[in-house]
């Protein structure tokens, strides 16, 4: 018929940008949304990213998880015990509390599984948690693995979900994290478990200087020294605490009477009748009729405690050996600091004295050099402090780790392994599943129809009808979709015949209606084309709008009028259309009428369906025509 229209079909694909957003928001996000006890897997999306979506859904789940396990501990600390029908009364139809004794023991109560039979369920098959339909569970800080039993701890200070304050730095911890303070509380105090600085009593921990003959008293941040004995009448205490004698005659103003001398004695003095007064540095004869010298480095004692010694005439001088200086007033050899007197001159880095003399000491990561005084660097690396690679620096040492590993937060020496399938953005690392190695990773792909791709981390669709693995008969077309093939063979009806040969698998096989001259059913018959297409789908990952799978183009002019034969076309959906998942909408491109068919929810593969449409033509009678067209979908079980 001159009015008959050919309908072509193409195949339509949806490209996506990711939206620049941070994962602080994502989860932040996720927080909130799980606070208001909305559903995790149906939440608005505030970005097209797919790492975001993941990320705020498993924050709101966390929150979620939380309150369930709080809620489910209180009812066991309340009723004492999961195993009893009493629990069956309070327990929603639509919600699962998990009810936790004061052991380990973890089960389900809800309508669909008798509490009795919660531990025979849940019985040795998880690593924490074990819900009563055979599902398991993470405690709080840890994260399901992939194997959907054991679990990963979850590192809040990646994910940026600590608490820590100002001056504090986050540590990971097994399950948790911890906060530790980055500046020191100084001497004289400790930090505490709470980062707090308290006071060291060095009375109670012995790590006070004072001598067996003081007392310790502790203050804020140091300590004191008294002394224990109190010294009698006639005696003073030194700053060691040794007594010493009081010279009465020199701190008394006149203790005798006139005409009587002084004689200082130990705790005590005397008085005795004046017969000739001596000076300082001179005695009585013993006849006691002149005053003579005193020869002081005579002494029992050494008036210069081992220093050189020159008597003089009512006097007595000390040479005093280097190191030592000879103080005049109370005429004794004292030690002179050397370090104070020559500050930043003797030594390169720090300076102790010592009686006599002094030592240059290095700072941490130097070695003093053979002159005693200056101060070489250390190479700490020659000792092998890290565990794979270290670097020497002045003063100091660094570690790092090759690649796939990361220095560990508690020594700071050890390399760690880095699950890089663990990590936030693990998801996506592989196509399909990631499997953590020493110092790497390497993804795989399922076992059936795909092969890893030349990226190591891709799947590739492996086309069985261009290798020649499929199974199809002769009769048969071999025809690919993703993961898998099929084998179609079509035959046109009584009364059609096909139009051309197709030889390519996603080709289109079109049958037309040819009837007899006097076959009035046949030729009464509105159908006057069947078609059959080919299309294959993945399971789409994120669904979030109508996807175009499928055009049908006329040559119907938009707007066409009667004179000119057909002027309008219809579509419609009359068959497989599952869990109506698909519809079909009219469009005018370049002048004509266009159908556009839609995927309008998502499908979740293994899934093969026939969608029957049909394109009806119209005329001023009518209905003029119309065609079939029979599309082949097969829905993948994977998103690649």
């Amino acid at each position: 018929s001159k009015h008959s229209t050919s309908c072509c079909l193409f195949l339509c694909g949806l490209l996506g940008r990711e939206e620049q957003i941070s994962i602080e928001e994502c989860c932040s996000d996720g927080h909130q949304r799980g606070s208001a006890n909305q559903d995790c897997t149906a939440l608005p999306l505030i970005s097209e990213s797919t790492t975001c979506r993941i990320v705020q859904e498993q924050c709101c789940v966390t929150v979620l998880e939380d309150s369930m396990c709080t809620t489910g501990i209180n009812m066991a600390k309340e009723r004492s015990s999961c195993y009893t029908d009493q629990f069956s009364n309070s327990c929603d139809s639509k919600t699962t509390k998990v009810c936790v004794s004061v052991c380990v023991s973890v089960c389900v109560c809800s309508s669909s599984l008798p509490l009795s039979l919660c531990m025979s369920v849940c019985n040795g098959k998880c690593a924490h948690l074990c819900v009563g339909n055979g599902t398991c569970s993470c405690f709080k800080g840890f994260k399901l693995r992939p194997d959907a039993k054991n679990c990963n701890d979850i590192n809040e200070c990646l994910l940026g979900a600590s608490n820590c304050r100002l001056g504090e730095r986050c540590i990971n911890t097994e399950g948790s994290f911890r906060c530790q303070r980055e500046v020191s509380c100084g001497t004289g105090y400790e930090l505490t478990d709470s980062n707090n600085c308290k006071d060291i009593n060095e009375c109670e921990t012995g790590t006070h200087n004072c001598v067996p003959d003081f007392e310790c008293q502790n203050t804020q941040g140091s300590f004191r020294c008294h002394p224990k004995v109190k010294c009698g009448a006639g005696y003073i205490q030194d700053a060691l605490g040794s007594c010493i004698d009081i010279n009465e005659c020199l701190a008394q103003t006149g203790p005798c009477h006139p005409g009587q001398v002084c004689i200082n004695s130990r705790g005590s003095y005397t008085c005795q009748r004046i017969s000739v007064n001596c000076g300082r540095g001179y005695h009585l004869n013993v006849e006691g009729t002149r005053c003579v010298d005193i020869d002081e480095c005579k002494g029992p004692d050494g008036a210069c405690s081992g220093h050189g010694c020159i008597n003089l005439v009512g006097s007595f001088r000390c040479e005093c050996a280097a190191g030592y200086v000879f103080n005049s007033i109370n005429r004794v050899c004292e030690d002179v600091n050397e370090c104070m007197h020559y500050p930043g001159r003797l030594c390169a880095h720090k300076c102790v004295n010592n009686q006599g003399s002094y030592t240059c000491t290095c700072t941490t990561g130097f070695k003093l050099s053979p002159d005693g005084r200056n101060c070489n660097d250390l190479n700490e690396c020659e000792a092998n402090p890290c565990s794979q690679e270290c670097a020497n620096v002045y003063g100091s040492y660094q570690c790092y780790c090759r690649r796939g590993y990361q220095l560990s937060d508690v020594d700071g020496l050890t390399c760690e392994d880095i699950d890089e399938c663990a990590l936030p953005t693990g998801g996506h690392i592989c196509a399909f599943r990631c499997h953590n190695t020493g110092g790497s990773f390497h993804c795989s792909c399922p076992v059936k129809g795909y092969t890893l791709a030349a990226n190591g981390r891709s799947c590739q669709d492996v086309d069985e009808c261009v290798t020649g693995t499929h199974t199809c008969a002769e009769n048969q077309s071999c025809f690919n979709v993703q993961g898998d093939f099929r084998c179609l063979s079509f035959e046109c009806p009584t009364n059609y015949q096909r139009i051309g040969e197709t030889t390519v698998p996603t080709g289109t096989i079109r049958c037309m209606k040819s009837c007899q001259p006097n076959d009035g059913p046949c030729n009464r018959d509105p159908v006057h084309s069947l078609s059959h297409t080919f299309i294959s789908m993945a399971t789409l990952r994120d669904f979030t709008k109508p996807e175009e799978i499928v055009f049908l183009r006329t040559t119907v002019p938009a707007y066409g009028a009667y004179q000119f034969g057909t002027f309008d076309v219809m579509f419609e959906i009359q068959g497989g259309n599952a869990d109506q998942a698909f519809d079909v909408v009219k469009r005018i491109e370049n002048g004509v009428y266009v159908g556009v068919v839609r995927q309008v929810k998502p499908i979740i593969g293994p899934l093969n369906l026939v969608l029957k449409l049909a394109m009806i033509n119209l005329n001023s009678q009518g209905v003029s025509h119309q065609s079939v067209i029979n599309i082949h979908v097969s829905v993948s079980e994977f998103w690649f």
